[in-house]
């Protein structure tokens, strides 16, 4: 029915739609009373009763909303209907709520366009509300690219009012929240990980999170919670732990980029910030993923400044500070081969200004740190893996090869060495075998003989490190004439130690050996090759390799006597050095007889050769002419072999390997290769020849096998033959399995050269058999020879 007043018309309210009476009368005559209750209540069973209405009532109150805006007097009225909008919102979970939510969701983007502060924090706060409905149904085609865009702008509001920049800032960080809360549980909803929007969400986080108010904070004091960098940092985190493993990379991108745009890494106390709160949010097995993003960071700025570079480096080290042990992931090599590599640029870079090196040093020792925070995560294994990944990046060159090595590359094995000493104090030794594997010994022993006394001297750390397993080295770092091993810690010296010596220890002493007589030496390299004596004496010294340890130093004492090319301040130093060591030795062992001839040789020493004790011999302030002109030896002021070998055959021990020169035996540890002592000899062969006048020969009765003489065999009790026989397949047996692979080469080889020689020998008699009358049915008289089953096979026919 239409009506008509003064020329205007308007319809009855009786035949308005029920849906929209009810909506009207929710509405107050004074938006400050609020919204009618009971009327309220009328329209939430009405919407509950009839779902089908919701989307026209929604239609309904948008019209109403988009009404009131533009009558700025009617502000009020917008906030009651978006009161209403979210009362219904959150009781009604139908079907039909999708297409509710579309009109809802169109009046929320109204509001946010509209250019007023406290619309703006209305919207987002019932926007908030809605992202913490669950629905029932999942919506196939609803965006929230709008969303995403406008609440990062707001992220970045510059209003000239202080409180409101904070109140729009600290809206759009909320409203990034609920946006991702909506999006992440639902695989069907937007993909909000995609680049598109991590690239508006992510720096719109760290740009409130870098919040210079926030400094003024004390870090006991609770934060606020509507301020905007806490709440950023709260979005972050939550934006962190929800992303997965196809995700991760989506969320660091944008954090790299917005650092490097900023230029947020020197200094870099905000980059290790934001990281921190990564690693601790990130599930754990996703850690490494943040370790390779900040590796290939890392090479984008291969030609960045040194302080950019090491500040990087920085942030790795902490981040790997927090890694799991076991979430470092399998590419572990590729990251220390990225960190030597990134090393050995900036030892290769060449700069003038002094600044600059110094950058460039900050930076090289920042990469040490970080490679052995990182190998500090690793599993013992993989210490030892990643050390001979180190080592396997020096160029191996001995001292007679380095001559003229470039300054750059003695600076590159400097570094890297001092990486390798870096994850060497990571490791922790338990078994010798273990730690000093023969792909890992050999090439750092090998190592240990270049030219430049400084890098010798980090070898011999190295060794230090991994050799001692109860903290003697500071107590040996000095040279001295110990009075006891009270200040030592000493544990007994397990098989595998033991073994670990007998098959390995040739190695060692060969390098101390070389070692020593090098021309380059200072007394610090002294020092410290008689601290790796000393500490090979306490940790794997036994009985066993007793004999070794005492040729060692009568091998030394001998090249220093007979040698002329040692300066007498290298002499005196070694002699000073023997002394401590055999003193050292003599303490351990406590055969009074070594002891006593140790300590005679020492006094004497004390009395008429002071310059041989390490008290002169390791005084830094001597001079010169402080040194004896005279470098005559006498035979007190020596070690004798023959009273130490005396003295060991006294106490049970096997001297026969005391005898030999050291120099002379680079293969084995104990047993001599010599084959001189075979059994076998070709006089011993007794070759019958049959003669054709010869009587013809009465044929040998062969014994009949039977039941009893086989019983007889198998209970026959063992002889002495039998016994040896025993013995010495043991003997061949424990020699393949435990001696050195270079040692049975060795012994092979000289048993088939004794051999060949011996063959050749026979077949030169058979060939050229003498000239007498006998000789021709016999080679040797019958008494003189030995039958050929008599006769002892050689060892290398033996099994």
């Amino acid at each position: 029915m239409v009506f008509l007043f003064s020329g205007s018309c308007f319809c009855c309210v009786a035949l308005k739609p029920r849906y929209k009476r009810l909506v009207d009368n929710i509405f107050p005559t004074d938006p400050q009373d609020g919204l009618v209750k009971s009327n309220m209540d009328k329209l939430l069973f009405y919407a509950l009763s009839t779902p089908e209405k919701l989307d026209r009532i929604g239609e309904y109150l948008a019209q109403r909303v988009n009404r009131d805006i533009h009558r700025h007097r009617r502000i009020g009225f917008v906030f009651l209907a978006m009161d209403a909008l979210d009362q219904l919102l959150l009781a009604c979970h139908a079907q039909a709520i999708n297409l509710f939510v579309e009109s809802y969701l169109k009046m929320v983007q109204k509001l946010l366009e509209y250019d007023n502060v406290d619309l703006q924090i209305l919207a987002t706060s019932s926007f908030v509300k809605f992202t913490n409905i669950e629905e029932d149904t999942p919506s196939y085609h609803r965006r929230y690219d709008f969303f995403v865009s406008r609440f990062s702008a707001m992220c970045h509001s510059d209003l000239e009012s202080a409180n409101d920049r904070l109140r729009i800032r600290t809206a759009g960080l909320r409203g990034i929240q609920g946006v991702v809360r909506k999006t992440v549980s639902d695989e069907l909803q937007v993909n909000i990980w995609e680049s598109v929007h991590m690239d508006k969400i992510v720096p719109s986080l760290l740009y409130n999170m870098h919040d210079p108010s926030s400094d003024s904070l004390e870090p006991e004091s609770p934060k606020e919670d509507d301020h905007p960098f806490s709440v950023a940092e709260t979005t972050f985190r939550d934006l962190v732990c929800r992303a997965s493993f196809g995700s991760i990379k989506s969320v660091l991108k944008p954090v790299l980029v917005h650092l490097d745009l900023h230029q947020l890494w020197v200094p870099n106390d905000f980059a290790v910030k934001c990281f921190k709160i990564i690693m601790y949010s990130i599930q754990a097995k996703y850690s490494y993923l943040v370790l390779q993003m900040l590796m290939s960071h890392l090479d984008n700025h291969l030609k960045s400044d040194p302080m950019i570079k090491a500040s990087i480096i920085d942030v790795l080290f902490q981040t790997v500070l927090i890694a799991a042990g076991g979430s470092v992931g399998p590419s572990v090599l590729e990251v220390f081969d990225t960190l030597l590599r990134h090393l050995r640029v900036s030892v290769d870079s060449k700069y003038q200004e002094a600044e600059k090196m110094a950058m460039e040093r900050k930076f090289q020792e920042v990469i040490i740190n970080t490679i052995g925070e990182f190998a500090n995560n690793l599993p013992d294994y993989q210490k030892i893996d990643t050390m001979m990944f180190v080592l396997g990046k020096l160029p191996q060159k001995t001292s007679s090869e380095d001559y003229g090595t470039p300054p750059i590359d003695i600076q590159l094995q400097n570094m890297l060495l001092k990486t390798l000493l870096k994850v060497a104090t990571k490791y922790q030794t338990v078994v010798m075998m273990n730690a000093f594997p023969p792909e890992f010994l050999i090439p750092l022993l090998k190592m240990s003989q270049v030219e430049e006394p400084a890098l010798r001297l980090i070898v011999q750390d190295i060794l230090h490190t991994l050799i001692d397993r109860h903290g003697n080295t500071p107590k040996l770092k000095t040279v001295c004439i110990l009075k006891d091993l009270s200040d030592l810690t000493i544990e007994t010296t397990s098989r595998q130690d033991i073994m670990f010596m007998k098959k390995t220890g040739n190695h060692f002493y060969h390098h101390l050996y070389e070692n020593i007589e090098m021309e380059t030496n200072h007394l610090d390299n002294f020092a410290s090759l008689y601290c790796t004596m000393a500490l090979i004496l306490v940790e794997v010294g036994s009985n066993e390799i007793l004999v070794d340890l005492c040729r060692l130093a009568l091998d030394i004492q001998h090249m220093v006597c007979t040698t002329n090319h040692l300066p007498i301040m290298h002499k005196c130093a070694i002699h000073a050095l023997l002394a401590a060591y055999l003193n050292l030795l003599a303490l351990l062992m406590a055969i009074p007889a070594f002891s006593d001839h140790v300590n005679q040789v020492l006094a004497c020493r004390a009395e008429e050769a002071p310059f041989l004790l390490p008290d002169f011999a390791f005084n830094r302030k001597n001079r010169s002419s402080s040194y004896p002109t005279d470098t005559t030896m006498k035979e007190s002021w020596l070690f004798s072999q023959k009273n130490i070998s005396e003295s060991l055959q006294n106490n049970g021990h096997d001297t026969a390997g005391l005898d030999v020169p050291f120099s002379l035996r680079p293969f084995g540890v104990g047993e001599s290769t010599d084959m001189t002592h075979s059994t076998s000899d070709i006089h011993s062969v007794n070759l019958e020849i049959e003669s054709a006048n010869g009587s013809p020969t009465v044929p040998k009765k062969v014994d009949d096998v039977t039941f009893e003489a086989l019983k007889k065999m198998l209970n026959e009790e063992e002889t002495v033959d039998k016994d040896e026989e025993v013995k010495k397949r043991l003997q061949i047996f424990e020699t393949f399995r435990d001696a050195p692979f270079e040692e049975i080469v060795a012994r092979s080889e000289a048993k088939s050269n004794h051999f060949h020689n011996k063959l050749n020998e026979i077949l030169d008699l058979v060939s050229n058999p003498p000239e007498t009358p006998s000789s021709a049915t016999n080679l040797s008289s019958p008494e003189d020879s030995i039958p050929v089953f008599h006769m002892q096979i050689p060892d290398l026919y033996v099994y």
